[in-house]
């Protein structure tokens, strides 16, 4: 089994279930896997893959993982966690075949409190079965090679950075012990996204909130409202805690439109996952100062695929301007001389309750490449938006 725990995912999505949970429990959605390279996979491929995902079947919360969560996760209470242990992934509706052009197609359709927990896992497994039946093979002796340099970059200029790279890690093998190293030698390594990880290791667990929370009031409330409404709700369920709020689900420029002072003063600050970094630092310290905050006293968590050069190079950029952070995922946890998957499962349709009709899901972002929906909807977007 590649997935051995329900915990072996990030924590914003247990975060973003509980929310689902508390304010729209009848709320229904279909994750949709995409592959950007469009990768040709083989019939092998594919029988592993559903021979692993008919494991999920298996995975379940233990009572000593409840009791850890309990403890150390006080802003989702015990009750998330003791349904949580009822919980089993089903693999029966997860539809998952090859196209004419073996292109792969991954679909899960349920409840949101529900599907959003098979994203990260689907992603893992397919991540690691990639470079089995690829032949891939890893050596330890080259990834800690690797590794020991950018921790030396982390600790000699005080770089702070988070493990964020369960969803396209080499394998499993590969995180731990990518997070081993970074637990007993990178002195700035504030956590890791990963839940189990982070019990494993006594690490503290990061992440807020995804994409498709935005995508989901977008497609509900409009696209124009979809900003500040997300932002509402998830103070309402929250009450301040998991303060990061993720800026470029409908591009940066018209977040920082709908940004409320309220909001710009309760959020602890902001992440950047596309774009300019640097011309989204401006902006950023521009808008906050419009609203009479001090940027100093806030913080961007850079997530856009990193490597610790980049981030460097950001962190100086940043110095007296505002604080900064980093989520690394890919170069830390597929830094092994194979081209790593770019792969994500993102929300592409939901409706409020079974009997209304479906809406489609639309993730607008500072870079083009990365826009999610049809391109229909993504041009309707855009025009309600007035950015066409």
């Amino acid at each position: 089994m590649m997935i051995h725990t329900i915990l072996d995912t990030d924590l914003y999505k247990f975060t973003t279930s509980y929310a689902y949970i508390k304010l729209f429990p009848y709320a229904m959605g279909t994750f949709s896997f995409k592959d950007r390279d469009e990768t040709v996979y083989t019939e092998a491929f594919l029988n592993k893959l559903k021979a692993e995902v008919a494991n999920l079947a298996n995975v379940a919360l233990t009572d000593k993982e409840l009791e850890y969560m309990t403890r150390n996760c006080r802003f989702l209470p015990r009750v998330y966690w003791e349904w949580l242990s009822s919980f089993r992934f089903q693999p029966e509706k997860i539809d998952i075949y090859l196209d004419e052009e073996h292109h792969l197609n991954i679909e899960i359709t349920d409840y949101l409190y529900k599907s959003t927990l098979y994203e990260v896992p689907l992603l893992a497994i397919v991540s690691e079965i990639k470079n089995q039946t690829q032949g891939n093979v890893a050596n330890p002796e080259e990834i800690i090679c690797k590794l020991s340099e950018k921790v030396v970059l982390s600790n000699e200029h005080q770089l702070s950075f988070s493990e964020f790279g369960t969803r396209r890690r080499f394998s499993f093998d590969v995180q731990d012990r990518v997070i081993s190293y970074l637990k007993k030698s990178a002195h700035y390594c504030t956590g890791t996204s990963n839940c189990y990880f982070a019990m494993k290791y006594e690490m503290k667990m990061m992440g807020t909130h995804p994409h498709e929370w935005f995508m989901f009031h977008g497609a509900q409330f409009g696209y124009k409202h979809a900003n500040y409404i997300a932002l509402e709700n998830w103070v309402n369920v929250y009450d301040g805690d998991l303060g990061i709020a993720l800026s470029d689900t409908y591009t940066s420029d018209i977040f920082l439109t709908n940004l409320s002072r309220k909001q710009a003063k309760l959020f602890d600050g902001v992440r950047c996952d596309s774009g300019n970094e640097l011309e989204f630092i401006d902006k950023l310290t521009a808008r906050y100062k419009e609203l009479g905050i001090d940027s100093t006293t806030k913080t961007i968590v850079f997530s856009n695929a990193l490597d610790f050069g980049k981030a460097l190079e950001i962190q100086e950029y940043c110095r007296g301007k505002i604080r900064c952070a980093f989520g690394i995922g890919t170069n830390l946890t597929n830094d092994t001389g194979f081209k790593p998957s770019n792969i994500v499962m993102k929300l592409t349709q939901c409706k409020m309750n079974v009997n209304q009709e479906w809406r489609e899901c639309v993730k607008l972002s500072d870079d083009i490449g990365k826009h999610i929906g049809s391109p229909e909807e993504v041009r309707a977007c855009l025009y309600d938006l007035r950015l066409e």
